[in-house]
């Protein structure tokens, strides 16, 4: 009976009068971005120093969707870690290294060039490297959180020793 109520409901869509069909539900703004409304700035504590991250959409610090690219130069690397959600990613420009596993590994880390996709699941523990400059985007849901498996990982907690 339900197999034929739903067939029955997908043959009367056509039909529907437009007092019929709802409204759509009032949304955020549409989000254009063009390359050069590309505002770069450094990343949070959380990722080491060099790279540069710009926020497209969303705020990865609030809950929700959000879409931010990173900019990594040549050789950067991130350690192991893990996030809390699910994480996708799009490599735009030069070539992401990701490895999984709990802790860097070059022999473990496998190219991406330009045009790839990855995805992974919330707590899968991965690290990564750029081979030239790489820029990457990065969707999600927010708060973005990185969790280093090795918590001496995390350039957040290192310390520079003060000058005498």
């Amino acid at each position: 009976m339900r197999t034929f109520l739903v067939i029955l409901a997908a043959a009367a869509a056509p039909f529907a009068t437009p007092a019929q069909t709802p409204a759509p539900a009032a949304g955020p703004a549409h989000v254009f971005v063009t390359p050069g409304d590309v505002k770069w700035a450094p990343p949070p504590p959380t990722l080491p120093a060099g790279a540069m991250l710009a926020v497209l959409d969303g705020d990865p610090t609030k809950p929700g969707p959000f879409v931010v690219r990173l900019k990594l130069p040549d050789g950067y690397r991130i350690a192991a870690h893990w996030h809390p959600t699910d994480e996708r990613l799009t490599i735009l420009q030069g070539t992401f290294r990701a490895g999984m596993g709990d802790a860097f590994d070059e022999a473990g880390l496998r190219d991406f060039p330009a045009g790839s996709f990855i995805s992974m699941p919330k707590e899968m523990r991965h690290f990564a490297a750029a081979r030239g400059e790489t820029v990457i985007q990065v969707q999600s849901m927010g708060p973005f959180v990185v969790n280093y498996v090795n918590p001496k990982d995390d350039p957040a907690k290192k310390t520079t020793p003060s000058a005498p």
